[in-house]
C-alpha cells in the first residue's frame, strides 16, 4: 500500500494519541490506551469527523491497527523478565497458569452460550485471560481471523477493564483484603497491563509491584497459547492450500525481547525508551481499531456481546480471588 495511502489515517491518529496521553497524565486513572479506544469510537461516530474517519483516513487506520499492534507486541516483551516471574515461586506459578486455562474456558463457553460466533469467542477469550487487545491482536494472527473481527473482543476487553479500574478498588475494603492481596487480585483478573497499574496502584507500592508481576506472569503465556492455536487451526484445516505459521513472526520477537530482557544487559534507558515506543504503537493501534466501531453496528449485536462480556468478566475476577487468596495465604 502506497504512503500516499496510509499518511491520512496515520496523521490523524497522532493528535489523537496526544490527547489520549494528556488526558492520561491529567488522571491517572484512566489508561492512555482505554481514552485512545474512547477517541477512536468517538472520531468515528461524530458527523463531522465520521466521514474523514471512514474515508480517507481509513488505510492509514487499519494499518495501524493491524501492524502497529503487532510491533507492539514485540515490545511488550520488554516488560517481562523471567527472574521476577521465577521469584514468585512455582505454586503461584501453577496458581496463575489455572487461572489462565479456567479463564480461557470458562469465557469462551459463556460467550458461545450467548450464540456469538466461534471467533469472537475465541477473540474474547484470549483477550479476557491474557493481556487485552495485544493477546486479541495475536490469536487473530495465527488464526487468520479477518482485521474487522477484532473490533467488537477490542471494545469489550477495554470497556471491562475499565469496570475493573473502578470497581475492584471500591471492592478491597469490604472484602477485607490486605493490599498484597489486592495486588495478586488486580494482577491475575484485569485484562490490559495499563489497567493493571492503574487499578492497583490505588492500593499502594506493594500492590502495585506484585500485581505487575502476577499479570506479566500472565503475559508470558500469550506465546503457548497461541501456539497450542496455531497447531489446532493446522489440525482443522488440512484443506488449506497455505498454511499460516504456527507461531506468528512478531510472537517470535516477544518472545526474543522476554529473552534480552532477562539476560539484564539493557540499560534501564533502554527499557523506558522501549516502553515508550510501545505505548506509542498500541495507542495508534488501538485508536485505530477504535475508529472502526460503528454505533448502530455495536448495537445490533451489542446486547448479548456485552452481557457475554460480563458474564466473563465476573467469571475472573472470582477466579482471580480465588488465585489471589492461595498465593496470599
Amino acid at each position: 500500500m502506497s504512503r500516499s495511502r496510509l499518511l491520512p489515517g496515520l496523521v490523524t491518529a497522532a493528535p489523537a494519541l496526544a490527547v489520549a496521553f494528556a488526558v492520561h497524565a491529567l488522571v491517572p486513572a484512566l489508561p492512555a490506551m482505554t481514552v485512545a479506544v474512547a477517541l477512536g469510537l468517538l472520531a468515528a461516530n461524530v458527523p463531522g469527523t465520521a466521514v474523514w474517519i471512514a474515508g480517507r483516513a481509513r488505510p492509514g487506520l487499519d494499518f495501524a491497527g493491524k501492524h502497529f499492534m503487532r510491533a507492539g507486541i514485540v515490545l511488550l516483551g520488554l516488560k517481562v523478565s523471567i527472574q521476577d516471574i521465577v521469584g514468585l515461586g512455582w505454586p503461584a506459578m501453577l496458581i496463575i497458569g489455572g487461572v489462565v486455562l479456567l479463564s480461557f474456558g470458562g469465557t469462551y463457553l459463556l460467550v458461545r452460550l450467548f450464540r456469538l460466533p466461534q471467533e469472537t469467542a475465541l477473540l474474547v477469550a484470549t483477550g479476557f485471560s491474557i493481556c487485552g487487545a495485544s493477546a486479541i491482536g495475536a490469536m487473530a494472527a495465527v488464526r487468520r481471523i479477518k482485521h474487522a473481527d477484532t473490533v467488537l473482543p477490542v471494545a469489550l476487553v477495554t470497556l471491562c477493564g475499565t469496570l475493573a479500574i473502578g470497581l475492584l478498588p471500591l471492592l478491597m475494603q469490604p472484602l477485607h483484603l490486605d493490599p498484597l492481596t489486592f495486588g495478586a487480585w488486580t494482577g491475575a483478573s484485569v485484562h490490559d497491563v495499563g489497567q493493571v497499574v492503574a487499578t492497583a496502584q490505588t492500593a499502594g507500592t506493594a500492590a502495585l509491584g506484585l500485581a505487575v508481576v502476577v499479570k506479566l506472569t500472565r503475559v508470558l503465556l500469550l506465546a503457548p497459547v497461541v501456539a497450542v492455536a496455531g497447531l489446532h487451526h493446522r489440525a482443522n484445516s488440512s484443506g488449506e492450500k497455505s498454511m499460516p505459521p504456527l507461531v506468528p513472526l512478531f510472537v517470535v520477537g516477544f518472545v526474543a525481547m522476554v529473552a534480552l530482557r532477562s539476560t539484564g544487559w539493557l540499560p534501564e534507558a533502554w527499557l523506558d525508551a522501549g516502553a515508550g515506543l510501545q505505548d506509542i504503537l498500541l495507542g495508534a493501534a488501538l485508536f485505530g481499531l477504535g475508529s472502526a466501531v460503528r454505533i448502530r453496528t455495536l448495537l445490533h449485536t451489542g446486547a448479548r456481546a456485552l452481557s457475554a462480556a460480563l458474564a466473563a468478566w465476573l467469571l475472573i475476577a472470582l477466579l482471580g480471588l480465588a488465585a489471589a487468596l492461595l498465593m496470599t495465604a
